[in-house]
């Protein structure tokens, strides 16, 4: 088996907004990231926070509807949902490129679900926790379904 976190053909997949944090999100076809601040318009953004923009591979999703859930990118309240990369096991710190121009700074993997959120309430379960992750926006610019994403 080849390295599971080769880059050469890993995309986005679908880009989530929601105006509210901690709720099921909205897939646009593309998303303009700020600079230090996140995915505009969504209730995630916020120059204060290390959380700006939340990612989840479709492949952990997979894993969901495996165990017989219907569920889909921006169920889990993630901002992007990705493909052929494992974000998971990338260390804090790893840069990521999205789209033309656009650079993430993985800040936090996984992260503590609060007694339980919607996601949990309504799926019984929600993999953020373990497999979502977390990201600061060095670079803006605008993202899209279908663009390309590399791990550095």
């Amino acid at each position: 088996m080849g390295n599971e976190n080769n880059n050469s053909k890993a995309k986005i997949v679908a880009v989530s907004t929601s105006p509210l944090t901690g709720t099921k999100k909205n897939n646009i076809l593309q998303g303009i990231l700020m600079e230090n601040y996140g995915l505009l318009g969504d209730g995630h953004a916020d120059k204060q926070t290390n959380r700006q923009l939340s990612l989840l591979a479709i492949e952990s999703i997979q894993k969901m509807r495996d165990l017989g859930l219907d569920v889909n990118p921006g169920d889990f309240a993630e901002n992007i949902t990705t493909e052929g990369i494992i974000l998971k096991d990338l260390p804090v710190g790893t840069k990521i490129t999205l789209g033309i121009s656009s650079l993430l700074e993985v800040t936090q993997i996984g992260k503590e679900c609060h007694s339980p959120c919607e996601i949990g309430r309504t799926i019984g379960n929600c993999i953020m926790p373990t497999d979502g992750i977390f990201c600061k926006v060095l670079v803006g610019g605008k993202i899209r379904v279908g663009d390309k994403l590399e791990a550095n």
